[in-house]
C-alpha cells in the first residue's frame, strides 16, 4: 500500500470524509435476508472504526457512497467479527456482471 498523501494511495483522510479503494471476494449469505457481500481487509477496517464513533447512526452501522466499475450507490457497512461488510445489492451486481466467487474492486467514501 502507497502511503497516505502519495498520488494512487489506496486509502486517504480528508476533514471531510474517508476515501478507500481494496478488493475481495463476493460471498453470499443465506439467512433470512439473503445478501451478497465482500468483507473490508483488515487495515481499511481499522481506518473505518477510527471514524465509526463520527457517523454512524446505530448497531455499528456506517453509511457510505460506494462504486464498482461504473456503478455507483448508497449503502451501510454492516459491523461483522470485528471488521466491515458491504451489501451489494442485486442491482449493482447485475450491472457489473458480479457474481459469488468473484473479485471486485471498491471504492468507498464516508461523508464525516
Amino acid at each position: 500500500m502507497l502511503e497516505e498523501g502519495h498520488p494512487g494511495a489506496a486509502s486517504s483522510t480528508y476533514a471531510d470524509r474517508v476515501d478507500l479503494e481494496f478488493s475481495g471476494e463476493v460471498w453470499f449469505w443465506r439467512g433470512p435476508s439473503p445478501y451478497h457481500f465482500v468483507t473490508v481487509p483488515e487495515d481499511e477496517s481499522a481506518e473505518l472504526q477510527e471514524t465509526a464513533a463520527l457517523v454512524t447512526y446505530g448497531w455499528g452501522m456506517i453509511p457510505v457512497e460506494a462504486r464498482i466499475g461504473s456503478t455507483r450507490w448508497t449503502t451501510s457497512l454492516f459491523p461483522k467479527n470485528g471488521g466491515y461488510v458491504v451489501p451489494l445489492k442485486d442491482l449493482v451486481r447485475n450491472a457489473e456482471g458480479i457474481d459469488v466467487g468473484d473479485t471486485v474492486t471498491l471504492r468507498l467514501t464516508v461523508d464525516l
